[in-house]
């Protein structure tokens, strides 16, 4: 059994999401069609694997009262949400220009290889992964993202909330060992939020 933390007052020990839990996820925001994007985050952080099933779609649209329709415009509208399982961590690269030509610690001998890639490069090694893909283990996605509003220490990485930049090939393997190891304590002392 798995312990999933989500952003609500309570949390949950299961290996499966079940029927009852998005139902109460739906009751604890009174079942207010307004509140669907929380009720979606919810969903998708207590899955387990960062994503929200097609089967938890369709509950939530006739719960709510929201067309199915209206369900998948806001799942594939906002980045934050996914469709497909995906990693406990999602470790997102910025690739906005300032991020491409940042302050990262190039260790490669090619002028022409952009910050980004290099650090691309790190995490892809670190992770034994490539960008777009999902560890075997369940344990780490790999994603770009735009910016995130950290231009002065790019190029960053974005583990869930917590951006880390000024990164160097020893920090993003040490980024990867915390992920794969679970330890969000670890994490949340090498960010720079």
């Amino acid at each position: 059994m798995v312990e999933i933390k989500i952003p609500i007052a309570y949390s949950i020990t299961m290996q499966e999401l079940t029927k009852e839990h998005v139902l109460k996820i739906m009751e604890n925001y009174g079942n207010d069609p307004q509140q669907l994007i929380a009720v979606l985050l919810d969903i998708q952080a207590a899955s387990g694997s960062n994503h929200v099933e097609q089967k938890w779609a369709a509950l939530t649209s006739t719960v709510l009262n929201v067309p199915l329709s209206k369900i998948y415009d806001v799942l594939t509208f906002y980045a934050m949400f996914n469709l497909e399982k995906r990693g406990e961590y999602i470790i997102e690269i910025c690739r906005s220009t300032p991020c491409y030509f940042g302050n990262g610690d190039d260790a490669t001998n090619d002028d022409k290889a952009s910050k980004t890639a290099v650090v691309v490069q790190w995490f892809e090694a670190a992770s034994s992964i490539k960008m777009g893909e999902t560890s075997a283990d369940g344990k780490i996605s790999l994603f770009y993202t735009s910016c995130v509003g950290a231009c002065d220490i790019g190029p960053v990485a974005k583990i869930g909330d917590d951006v880390f930049g000024n990164l160097t090939e020893t920090k993003v393997k040490e980024l990867v060992e915390l992920c794969r190891s679970g330890n969000s304590e670890g994490l949340s002392k090498l960010c720079q939020n």
